[in-house]
């Protein structure tokens, strides 16, 4: 095994049409993190105008996760048996209708529905990308420059949302349901000259259907109960039920992957450590981000008396930074490691976290808010493009599709999970209705909850540190030359 700081390291060098796919694909990212941001500013307005009850406004956010988290397996597998190019170019036209629909209706329902329909495009958007741009660029230099351009763009756009919702808000809500329909369009009408032709999976033994069924289901149930637990309660029958039921749909689509020919999750990818960091990461890193911008949006606004517009801009440096960083993270990567780069980003988002506890009633930019989010955009700007080059490293390009569903699940339902355990911790806190005081303080129990599900995710990503540095020490003590096997003794593309 050669050390990441002696591996020699040639330019990268793409041909137009490489780079006019790259924007293709980053463009759909994009969209796809804009739309998860961009309508959390706009709830009030859309409360107002349509007349909806807070149980029901929910649903607006709610049912986008639903369909993106409860489907991306089956989208990720899909974009592997029936080509990735068709995948995405059909999701993404499907997106732009949804998009030009939800800016249209004039009835909760049917705003529910369409960001239903939403979710679920996206689901087989994202993960169809990623492994086109898995499959495209070579393993390597080349493809975690990618990797960092395309991921960057979605923590850029998953940012930028706030801004774009505050500004179109001032406008109409509308707006912000439009907006993506023609971006969408354009980017469709290039992805069908710019994007290559993939082979199909050749499935001879047939398609995995009741892995399929149960998969989404067990996924759709999950994320069903987590939403709706913080209203209905979590110590609930109904709640209860619903999670034993999710369970004993996760139990039987787990034996049918072991049994069937061709299973829609090939469950042998887990049983690689670099594999299992990189999911359980994208859990622990998406789920606090999320928790800490609902509790910081609720504090600016609620507590501060800022706007929707000043509230976005106090996010801006964080966007900003990781849009910078974007075509420098590949080689910070190549240079030492997915390991390294991720345990550095995690203890920046840790401290960031910290850091923000300090709060008070008494707005304070600059010592306090300012330095959290540079931290946390730092934090974003080196860990989600160095999970996604983990996670796709090593994997054989017949399942690029398939792990990129996998960690698009884990960062959708890790985002799901977490967000209503904040709200819960906050609710219990009991600061509703009460003094500006009592507010403050029902927050920080969430900011502290916040802080150690990063924490966790810390932990884990060090396991691997260790197991990286054990490894390189018996490399150097061999005087004979490497296998290719233990090179990569966690190559996760090999059958079982």
């Amino acid at each position: 095994m050669t050390s990441p700081l002696n591996v020699p390291h040639s330019p990268v060098r793409w041909s137009p049409r490489l780079w006019g796919t790259l924007l293709v694909l980053c463009g759909a990212m994009f969209l796809d993190a804009l739309d998860v941001s961009m309508v959390g500013v706009a709830l009030p307005s859309i409360a107002a105008d349509l007349d909806l009850t807070t149980s029901t406004l929910q649903w607006v956010v709610s049912g986008y996760i639903l369909g993106y988290g409860g489907l991306l397996l089956l989208g990720g597998r899909a974009a592997d048996l029936l080509g990735r190019r068709r995948v995405f170019l059909i999701a993404l036209g499907v997106f732009a209708l949804a998009s030009l629909l939800g800016g249209l209706v004039d009835s909760g329902p049917l705003l529910i529905a369409s960001r239903f329909i939403k979710g679920l495009s996206a689901a087989f958007t994202a993960p169809a990308g990623l492994s086109i741009i898995t499959t495209t660029f070579k393993e390597g230099p080349q493809r975690n420059r990618a990797l960092a351009i395309y991921t960057t763009c979605a923590a850029t756009g998953f940012s930028m949302g706030l801004v774009l919702s505050g500004l179109l808000t001032e406008l109409s809500w509308r707006w912000t349901m439009l907006l993506p329909a023609p971006v969408a369009l354009i980017a469709l009408v290039a992805g069908i000259k710019l994007i290559p032709h993939s082979a199909r999976d050749n499935t001879r033994g047939g398609y995995d259907l009741p892995g399929a069924v149960t998969g989404t289901a067990s996924m759709l149930l999950l994320v069903f109960t987590v939403v709706q637990a913080p209203e209905v309660g979590w110590a609930s029958a109904r709640t209860l039920l619903s999670f034993l039921a999710a369970a004993v749909l996760l139990t039987v689509f787990v034996v049918i992957e072991q049994r069937t020919a061709n299973p829609l999750v090939r469950l042998g990818v887990l049983r690689s450590g670099s594999q299992i960091r990189a999911q359980l990461g994208a859990a622990t890193f998406f789920g606090s981000y999320v928790g800490f911008q609902f509790l910081v949006v609720q504090y600016m606004q609620s507590l501060l008396g800022w706007s929707a517009l000043e509230t976005a801009l106090a996010f801006l440096p964080a966007g900003v930074l990781v849009a910078l960083s974007s075509t420098k993270i590949g080689d910070v990567v190549d240079r030492f490691g997915t390991p390294r780069v991720i345990t550095a980003g995690l203890t920046f988002l840790v401290i960031g976290y910290a850091l923000f506890l300090r709060i008070s009633l008494t707005p304070q930019y600059v010592a306090v808010i300012l330095p959290s989010m540079l931290l946390i955009g730092a934090a974003c700007a080196l860990v989600f493009p160095s999970l996604n080059i983990q996670a796709t490293t090593g994997v054989d390009d017949n399942e690029q599709g398939m792990v990129s569903g996998l960690l698009n699940t884990s960062i959708q339902v890790g985002g799901a999970i977490f967000l209503a355990v904040v709200t819960a911790v906050i609710t219990a806190g009991g600061g509703e209705g009460g003094s500006p005081q009592a507010v403050l303080d029902s927050f920080r129990p969430g900011l502290v909850v916040v802080t150690v599900i990063a924490l966790v995710g810390l932990l884990i990503t060090l396991t691997g540190l260790r197991t990286r540095r054990r490894q390189e020490t018996v490399v150097l003590a061999k005087s004979v030359p490497v296998t290719a096997e233990e090179a990569e003794p966690e190559r996760v593309g090999v059958r079982d």
